[in-house]
């Protein structure tokens, strides 16, 4: 059955066949035991059904252009290297020593020729081979017999992310991701590289948290100062797999602000960005989004940014992708934004949330990362170095901005709610559509 939600038609412009919405997916109208959110029996279970035999995005391939460099992904309980090779080939191993369990490297980043554990110097090739143990001699043959090359994982990359699997028998990611994986490809995320990298500690489960970044029906209420240049009217699509897209209409303001006429602060930000002098602008709020569209495409033909390969909408607009598990990709022609949410270790009342920016820089007179990102002058916009990560703890103030503090402040709230004998299950509206897309693959592959 279809509601009014079905009929909205959020885009400007001359058709594109970028917009065009996916087949129907109908997940039913049931309400999910909220248990999942609070039960560490069921996070212990989710742990082996679903992260062990997902795929799941280490970082940006970016983030280790040459031989010998690497990253560090922990998720759960679990720790990985991510390395390039000698022969260029991205590979991912558990940080474990197979000696004594010893983690081998500490460091988010970093480059190396090989790897040495800190306890007794065994030492690994990139590749993962053992090619020193510390007076092999002392030891019997048939010891090390067992084995002593360090344990490696799936490992694939797409669209120019690195994606790792616990999982031998998993399906190919490009396989996985097919549905939109040209449609990430479209924004050439490998030419892009990390310009911030923040990470807190949040007082809920990790699904409040992938739940508040896949709807913006909640923005009126928690975030009322975006809605002056956000719409909430959207279009939303769902794919097999746990896979769906959300288009965020931006530079126009929602449906419920009182002025659709006024050219307010937040659209004249938005005319900015674009190259459009708010003085000199004759049009109104509701008629930013079509003029910020074709003033980036006048920006492109001069640049020579290729902005033909998008959707006027896409020029414009948030376009956020969830890929299941725990991660939402928000997608924009300059930027590019990484979102992943952590499984604490375990606590099912906590969960780490990860976010990257990923900027391409364009070195042109007008041409910059637009301000609503919050890239203050102190960042490097150029690529040449890699920011370090920050990490707030639980209890401590995440400084994200004013709009991700406030999701910070209100999930503890909710995840106390989900504990009570009062609260039955959600009750997902269509607006929440991909909400529900979520947890019906979470309890497809619990039932496994």
């Amino acid at each position: 059955m279809k509601t009014d939600f079905d009929l909205w038609d959020i885009h400007t412009g001359a058709h594109h066949p970028f917009n065009d919405r996916a087949n129907r997916i109908d997940n039913g109208t049931g309400r999910a035991d909220p248990q999942r959110y609070t039960s560490p029996d069921f996070a212990r279970e989710e742990w082996d059904k679903v992260f062990a035999r997902s795929w799941l995005l280490a970082g940006p391939a970016s983030d280790i252009p040459e031989s010998g460099d690497f990253m560090k992904f922990d998720i759960g309980p679990e720790s990985f290297i991510i390395v390039r090779d000698d022969e260029n080939v991205i590979r991912a191993h558990y940080n474990v020593c197979p000696h004594r369990g010893s983690q081998l490297v500490s460091g988010e980043t970093g480059s190396l020729d090989r790897f040495s554990c800190p306890f007794h110097s065994w030492k690994f090739a990139l590749d993962g081979r053992n090619i020193a143990v510390t007076d092999a001699e002392t030891f019997r043959p048939e010891v090390l017999c067992h084995g002593t090359d360090l344990t490696s994982v799936r490992c694939e990359v797409a669209a120019g992310l690195v994606f790792i699997s616990m999982d031998p028998e998993i399906q190919p990611l490009r396989e996985f991701l097919a549905p939109i994986l040209p449609q990430l490809e479209l924004y050439e995320i490998d030419q892009m590289y990390v310009v911030q990298h923040r990470r807190s500690d949040w007082g809920a489960n990790w699904k409040g948290g992938v739940d508040a970044f896949a709807e913006i029906y909640h923005l009126h209420a928690v975030h009322p100062q975006t809605q002056c240049l956000m719409d909430d009217r959207t279009q939303i699509d769902l794919w097999p797999g746990g896979l769906s897209r959300q288009f965020v209409p931006f530079a126009q303001p929602s449906q419920r602000y009182p002025d659709q006429e006024g050219v307010n602060p937040g659209i004249q930000m938005m005319l900015r960005d674009a190259g459009i002098d708010p003085e000199t602008y004759q049009g109104t709020a509701r008629e930013t989004r079509a003029a910020v569209q074709q003033a980036k495409r006048h920006r492109s033909d001069e640049l020579g940014l290729r902005y033909d390969r998008f959707s006027d909408s896409q020029l414009s607009d948030s376009v956020v992708y969830s890929i299941f598990p725990n991660v939402q990709i928000g997608c924009h022609p300059e930027a590019v934004f990484l979102h992943r949410f952590i499984p604490h270790a375990t606590d099912p009342n906590q969960f780490t949330y990860d976010t990257c920016i990923l900027y391409r820089h364009v070195d042109a007179p007008g041409y910059g990362a637009p301000a609503w990102m919050g890239l203050g002058p102190e960042v490097d916009l150029s690529g040449r170095t890699r920011p370090e990560v920050i990490h707030t703890k639980l209890g401590e103030p995440p400084c994200l901005g004013e709009v991700l503090d406030q999701d910070s402040d209100l999930l503890p709230v909710v995840q106390k709610g989900a504990h009570s004998r009062g609260f039955k299950g959600p009750l997902w509206s269509e607006q929440e559509g991909r909400l529900r897309h979520f947890h019906a693959e979470l309890d497809r592959r619990m039932a496994r």
